[in-house]
């Protein structure tokens, strides 16, 4: 398969190799290496080679590859960094908090009390308003 890039991604740099990386794993469609900037210790990124921001217009064999490589790197984080558990993190647009337009998931151990707040408040629904949207999204389906 011929992967996409793009120039001036730093992602696409990492892998042509053109930016050093503490490389984890890789294979014909994916790249795994450790986050310059993590959130705790561990933090690691499952990176699709080709260019592809957004899990809308990556095809659906890479994106089950990319899975499947955060899986890889999550179960060494679990065996080996024993963390109190993982969150697998994959953002979508700026709005998302998607930093950098290519797709990837974050592989981010926790640990108790380190403060991360990736989680938000449960409050119930309005069922009229989920079901009015549960219909445009399955006719879009």
């Amino acid at each position: 398969m011929t992967h996409p890039t793009d120039g001036t991604c730093i992602f696409c740099k990492i892998v042509a190799g053109q930016i050093p990386c503490f490389k984890l794993l890789e294979d014909d469609n994916t790249i795994a290496f450790m986050d310059i900037n993590p959130l705790n210790p561990g933090h690691a990124l499952s990176v699709a080679k080709g260019h592809w921001p957004t899990v809308d217009v990556i095809p659906p064999e890479v994106l089950a590859d990319v899975a499947k490589t955060a899986q890889r790197v999550a179960k060494a984080v679990f065996k080996e960094l024993k963390p109190v558990g993982v969150n697998l993190l994959q953002a979508n647009g700026e709005g998302a908090g998607q930093s950098v337009p290519h797709l990837h998931f974050h592989i981010v151990p926790r640990v108790a009390g380190d403060g991360l707040s990736l989680n938000w408040a449960y409050k119930p629904g309005d069922m009229a308003a989920i079901k009015a949207v549960y219909e445009r999204l399955k006719a879009a389906l």
